[in-house]
């Protein structure tokens, strides 16, 4: 169950990160608003999966998680460029976080 609340919380973290390009400042209600619950949904549910998965573990794979689809739906909503590089830097994104769930036993 800890690897289902660390993948909700890490949609709500890109729906977070989103969300905060959105509110241009924080001078938008609606923006605010939906960034701000999407920030307290992420953590709360990053606190559930805590509860069994080392904090190293869990914090590292949310952010990756995140980070990357983040990238991938700042392409396709605000058409952000992805570069070779942002390639690349996904590919090691994707091996650690391979790599830590291998260590974590799990």
């Amino acid at each position: 169950m800890a690897w289902i609340h660390l993948l909700i919380a890490a949609a709500f973290e890109v729906v977070f990160a989103l969300g905060t390009n959105a509110t241009e400042g924080f001078t938008r209600l609606w923006p605010s608003l939906l960034t701000a619950a999407a920030a307290a949904g992420g953590i709360f549910f990053l606190s559930l999966a805590l509860r069994t998965l080392d904090v190293g573990v869990g914090y590292t794979v949310w952010t990756g998680i995140g980070s990357i689809g983040t990238v991938v739906l700042g392409a396709l909503l605000y058409k952000e460029k992805i570069t070779l590089a942002k390639l690349g830097s996904f590919a090691a994104i994707i091996g650690g976080v391979v790599l830590l769930k291998v260590a974590a036993g799990i």
